[in-house]
């Protein structure tokens, strides 16, 4: 067994209201960036777990993500990264 550290997005669902993104892209209007089209902020979550493998680790975290750490209704999940700690 061998420890991986496992880093996840989670954002809002396009489509799904985003006041927080909002606020800051309209933030950001205001101080310049005109390029800016969207924002969608979410969060960022680092799980340290055991597993034999890498891939092992992110399915395990994967299933996490569907069972409590994302809202499926609302929200997408993308695994960012799998690595050691």
């Amino acid at each position: 067994m061998s420890r991986f550290r496992v880093s996840v997005h989670i954002v809002p669902r396009t489509g799904i209201l985003d006041p927080q993104g909002h606020a800051v892209a309209d933030a950001l209007h205001s101080l310049g960036f005109a390029q800016v089209r969207d924002v969608r902020v979410g969060r960022h979550v680092v799980v340290d777990a055991d597993a034999e493998t890498p891939e092992a680790a992110g399915h395990a975290v994967r299933a996490m993500c569907e069972r409590l750490l994302a809202n499926p209704v609302i929200e997408d999940f993308e695994i960012a990264s799998i690595g050691r700690p």
